[in-house]
């Protein structure tokens, strides 16, 4: 089991390491141009989610995020939960991860129409 583990680590670190550099881009991108919509009418705002570039930044910024979210729980889970419940928690974390990622951009393309 325990060797199975060390043959994923070094791409899971690259991973982690590169979801990371792109958080450190798109957050700053994300609070200067979707946080002044906070607050502002919903016609607005979504005239503005509307827009190629406005919907991008949301699409990827969620989506790296909760890829990231993703990989650093699964660790978290490998370290520290041990048992059966293990693959049990990963498996809802990765079912989460990815309905959430499914939601956003589905409602991105449904405002997008």
């Amino acid at each position: 089991m325990a060797f199975n583990l060390i043959k994923t680590g070094t791409p899971h670190h690259k991973a982690m390491k590169f979801s990371s550099m792109v958080l450190v881009l798109m957050i700053p991108v994300f609070l200067l141009t979707i946080a002044p919509l906070m607050g502002q009418q919903r016609e607005f705002v979504l005239s503005k989610l509307e827009q190629p570039l406005y919907a991008l930044i949301v699409a990827v910024t969620f989506t790296v995020g909760l890829l990231h979210f993703k990989s650093g729980v699964q660790v978290l889970i490998e370290d520290y939960v041990h048992g059966k419940m293990t693959k049990v928690w990963i498996n809802l974390t990765i079912a989460l991860s990815y309905t959430l990622i499914g939601l956003t951009l589905f409602a991105l393309f449904k405002i997008m129409i």
